[in-house]
């Protein structure tokens, strides 16, 4: 696919949570259609898509009809089984393409790849048993943070180890599964930066957001960022660094860590990212047109911030709260149609314009 989707195409999206929602309501704006393939009934994407198949990511039959479907498919998150997607590529494009979804399915590989892209990462070390954990604790010290390879978000698959007495438990939660233990970071505050990048080679960079999670999952994003000048040019090179490596097509969230030393990169998500929600409301085009604009092989749009923005994610019980968040001025409300409010569940999430 080398020229631009024409309006009134379909764009496949993989995955039927609240991103693909988002990116659903985005495409229609743009006048395409979306078709969602999903494993879940009722989900949050399907109340706004144009089409939607329930299917598992292991049947080949619905997966051939979904691809042949639609013009390009984009997806909401990483963690989709590889025999699926090469199902698919053989009848339609995907992007952002295989080398992203490859890097970012394992925490080992994306971490040896931002390193040798000669980017700071925190100290890490493989583990797999009690005596690579061991050596690993050596490499980073304690305390540190041992993190399943792949599958895991939102604080899952992740064991904290305060002291070595904290080694045989922390293992045991593994389960098993192939491992990374990540040393701690000195930092004053988390920052990300939403990146696109288009079919051409053309990058463009949402201004960086601070974070602050609660209990693994991300409470609020804050724009703009407390970042020097220096700090804030220095995210946005890195950022489309990692782009650019990748030959990447679409939009990209990168968390980093801000340190006396520089800014270190947490993780990348080759995906729309939660911390960029705030854009939503605070720019013209927001991350999700952005994201529809690249994979559709258009022009990247103005992502210029014209606001201050708290954005802050509503998660279970937090939906009590919006009777009065829709009488806030200054608030805008975002709810995601879940019709089952869970302890931890993202629900919604409400954007403050501050200024």
């Amino acid at each position: 696919m080398n020229s631009p989707l024409p309006s009134g195409a379909t764009i496949g999206i993989l995955g039927g949570g609240q991103l693909g929602r988002m990116l659903s309501v985005a495409a229609a704006r743009l006048g395409f259609k979306t078709h969602v393939f999903e494993p879940g009934s009722d989900a949050p994407a399907g109340h706004v898509a144009q089409t939607v198949t329930t299917a598992a990511y292991d049947d080949a039959g619905a997966l051939e009809r979904f691809a042949q479907s639609v013009s390009v498919v984009t997806y909401e998150f990483e963690n989709i089984p590889t025999e699926a997607l090469d199902i698919i590529e053989k009848t339609v494009p995907i992007r952002p393409g295989r080398e992203a979804l490859r890097v970012s399915q394992d925490r080992l590989t994306e971490k040896n790849f931002l390193q040798d892209l000669g980017l700071q990462v925190a100290p890490y070390a493989e583990v797999s048993d009690m005596g690579s954990l061991e050596q690993a604790i050596a490499k980073t010290g304690i305390p540190a943070i041992l993190k399943t390879r792949r599958f895991g978000y939102d604080g899952k698959g992740q064991a904290r180890l305060s002291s070595a007495d904290d080694a045989t438990g922390a293992l045991s939660d593994m389960a098993g599964q192939p491992a990374v233990l990540e040393g701690f970071v000195n930092f004053s505050h988390e920052v990300s930066v939403i990146a696109a990048r288009s079919a051409l080679g053309e990058v463009a960079c949402f201004d960086p957001g601070e974070n602050v999670h609660r209990d693994g999952i991300l409470h609020t994003t804050t724009v703009p960022a407390r970042l020097s000048s220096a700090q804030r040019t220095d995210a946005v090179l890195l950022a489309a660094r990692i782009l650019n490596a990748l030959d990447y097509v679409g939009v990209m969230g990168v968390e980093l860590f801000v340190t006396p030393q520089g800014l270190i990169v947490n993780e990348i998500a080759p995906r729309v990212h939660n911390s960029g929600h705030w854009t939503q409301n605070g720019c013209a085009v927001d991350q999700f047109e952005q994201h529809i604009r690249a994979v559709a092989g258009w022009p990247l749009g103005d992502g210029t911030r014209h606001s201050d923005v708290v954005m802050e994610n509503l998660i279970g019980d937090d939906m009590d709260k919006v009777p009065a968040l829709a009488r806030e001025a200054g608030a805008a409300l975002h709810l995601y149609g879940k019709s089952e409010t869970k302890k931890g569940r993202k629900m919604g999430h409400v954007n403050r314009v501050t200024g």
